[in-house]
This record gives structure tokens, sequence and C-alpha cells, in this order.
């Protein structure tokens, strides 16, 4: 149940979801959790994250975390027939979002274009790795490759820990940023529905996505050799500091940087380090870095626990953080009260714990879990209805196999 008494802010809104596996989907979700409506049109080879480990049959985490809660509608646009059902639910549609390759949606008469015709105030996201113009608009593109194409690979082994060996991020940025930024985009073409009564056809590539995420590409650009004089937010200097407790943590604040170099002189009360001849210059401080981070080590090794480190190092407005797992993160009492997990049931009986709502409204508090995950086409029969199609008429088109839908061995209550 929901503490939340007012509705969520887009209560109200339909969205038609084309879209698969997790750019589009997290978009999608996202404007779930504020409140819309979501149908997901799945065909019938289904969504490739469906068969993600861990799973069981259809149904995995992976699909679960960005699809619970979604209806869903399983229809082969290959069948006569098919297309004209789903240009009906795409004119009852507020939003619809897809990210296959540019021009994939034209050939079924899915396209903004199309749509529009008879849906002028529809907002229409299309999400790909490069656009849905230029000479690179019809590459295949996945995070990793966006990512490796816009130098955020290349960033990350550049400034990887000491400690190990090179290796690329493993997590999905660009994928989940392309469909924060979609979502940013559809809500600023909502608010502008609002006072020109039309909608809005939304490109959202990848690549320009991971280049607007990159707080430093002024630096990368700008032809200047910054040697030892590192950014002064970023990739910290590594290897990681040592807590009391034995606690591995880091700070983005860098230890050679000009800027920097005086908050940590002045969290350990040593003026003296800023005459140390080692230390005088960035370069300086470059060369001597395994010294340094022995004397600031060492000063760690002073304090009783984390907690007091902490305080000493706020004081000098120097922000740390603890090197967790994620379980670990979601054991603390910030997690805890915020709430930073929720459930999503696999249909099977079981629930993943998946991320909470990473926002709230007037401070209210949304406890409920994110809900069932749907299995594909299992509300075929329910959208329909609602668009005004008789029972016989959704049997038949189940019967040519227009609609399809997978048998669910999990039903609730």
């Amino acid at each position: 149940m929901s503490t939340m008494t007012d509705a969520l802010p887009l209560e109200g809104f339909r969205v038609v979801d084309f879209s698969r596996v997790l750019a589009g989907p997290h978009c999608a979700k996202t404007l779930l959790d504020l409140g819309a409506d979501v149908i997901k049109i799945e065909p019938p080879s289904g969504d490739l994250s469906r068969r993600a480990f861990p799973g069981n049959g259809e149904m995995s985490g992976y699909y679960a975390q960005q699809n619970a809660g979604k209806r869903n509608v399983s229809i082969d646009l290959n069948v006569p027939g098919a297309r004209e059902v789903v240009a009906r639910l795409c004119d009852k549609a507020d939003v619809i979002v897809e990210n296959f390759r540019p021009g994939a949606l034209a050939a079924f008469d899915l396209d903004y274009d199309t749509i529009a015709r008879t849906n002028p105030a529809v907002v229409y996201a299309s999400i790909s790795g490069y656009g849905q113009h230029g000479a690179w608009r019809s590459r295949s593109a996945y995070a990793p490759t966006v990512q490796a194409e816009t130098g955020i690979t290349a960033n990350t082994l550049a400034h990887f820990d000491r400690d190990e060996r090179p290796r690329s991020d493993s997590l999905s940025h660009a994928d989940v940023y392309a469909g924060l930024h979609a979502t940013i985009a559809i809500l600023a073409a909502l608010a502008d529905r609002e006072r020109t009564g039309r909608g809005r056809y939304i490109d959202v590539a990848m690549a320009a996505v991971m280049l607007s995420m990159n707080e430093r590409v002024h630096v990368d650009l700008s032809g200047i050799d910054l040697g030892a004089e590192r950014p002064v937010l970023g990739a910290t200097d590594g290897p990681f500091f040592t807590g009391p407790g034995g606690e591995r943590f880091a700070s983005p604040m860098s230890l050679v940087g000009s800027l920097t170099f005086p908050f940590y002189v002045a969290a350990m009360r040593r003026p003296d380090l800023a005459e140390d001849p080692r230390f005088l210059t960035p370069e300086l401080r470059e060369q001597h870095l395994p010294e340094l981070h022995r004397i600031v080590q060492d000063w760690i090794t002073t304090f009783a626990d984390m907690e007091s480190l902490d305080v000493q190092f706020d004081e000098a407005r120097i922000a740390i953080g603890r090197v967790r797992t994620i379980q670990e993160f979601v054991e603390t009492e910030w997690a805890q009260s915020w709430p930073a997990t929720r459930n999503a049931v696999d249909r099977d009986g079981e629930a993943y714990a998946i991320p909470g709502r990473p926002w709230r409204f007037d401070d209210h508090i949304v406890l409920d879990d994110a809900g069932l995950a749907a299995y594909r086409g299992e509300h075929n029969a329910e959208v329909l209805a609602e668009l005004g199609l008789s029972a016989d008429e959704i049997a038949e088109l189940t019967r040519t196999g227009i609609l399809v839908s997978v048998e669910p061995v999990y039903q609730e209550g």
C-alpha cells in the first residue's frame, strides 16, 4: 500500500511501449513510476531480456526490474490486421516509446508521421545509438559499443584502480542515461502540449547522451596538457584509503590537485605539508604520491572509527565514500529510510528486490511494491476491451494469430 494520498503526476496518461531490453523500457518504467499507465507491446518472440540470467522460463529478474507494473499486449505485426489493432491503441496514447533501429516501425505504419495524422497530440520518443539521421543512423548500437565510441571506455581504462588490471565498466550507462534523457524530453513535450495542444517527435541518440553526461568533455577537447594537474572532481588518485576498521573508501578530491590538496592539509591540521619541498606543486606531489598517500593513510589510522574520521573530513569539506557492495549499501540506515529498494514479483511466487523510486514529491514516501512483471500477452483482452473490442472480436484476433500469449504459471491469490 502507498502512504501517498495525492495522485502521482502522470496518473491518467497512457504510454505505449514498443521498446525492448533496457534504454526504452527504462524510460517507460520511469513514466510508470510517475503514475502513467504503460502498455508494453511485445512480438511473439518476446523481449530478449526475458531470457536473461537469473530467471525462470521467460521471466527474468532483468526483465522484471524494467517492466514490473506494465500491462502487456503480445501481437504479431506480420499477421494481416495486426497493424490496425495497434494503430487503434496508438490513437489513444499520450506517449509512445520505441528503441528499434531507425525506420523499423515505419515498415508497419507505426512511425510518428503516420500516427500523428490521427493522433496529433501524441508525444513520440525514438531512442537509438546515433539518432534518426546521418551517416551512422543504421549502425548497430549497444551500451558498450556507444560507450567505446564516445570516450567513456577510454576514460575508464585510464583511471582504473592501480591495484587492479585495466577493465571496462560492466554497467550499461548509455542505455540507462538515454532512457532518462528520453524521459526528460517526454515530460517537457507533455508540458509544451498543455500550451500548444500538439505533440512532439523526440529523437534521442545514445552517443549524444553520453557526451552530455561527461562533465569533462571540455577538458579532453581543450588541447591543454594538464600533466599532473588533474580535474578538480572525478576519479580518485588510487590506491584507495583504508579506514580505521578496514573499510575501503575513496574521495573524488585529488590529493595532488592545486585546488584540492589544501583541503587535505586542513583536514589533517598539517600546515607544514604545504611547505614540504616534496609537495610544493602538483607535479612534485604526483612524483611523491606514494609518500603523500602514506602520510594521509597513517593519519587515518589515528581515528577510532569511520564516523569520527568522516566528521573531520566533512569539516574540511572533503567528501568520502566507502566502497560497498550493493547488498551492504541497501542495509544502510539511509537506504532503509529512503527506501532504496522495493519488490517485483517474478510470477512463480518469488520476489526480486529492485531499485526504489529515485525521487519524492512533497516529501511523501511511496512504499508500494513495483507490482507484477506481466507474462507476454497477459493483458491482451483487458487492454483491447478498453478500446471497445468485444469478447468475440478479441477471440477472433487470438484465433487468427494476431494476438498471442503465454499461459501464466502463477496467478495472484
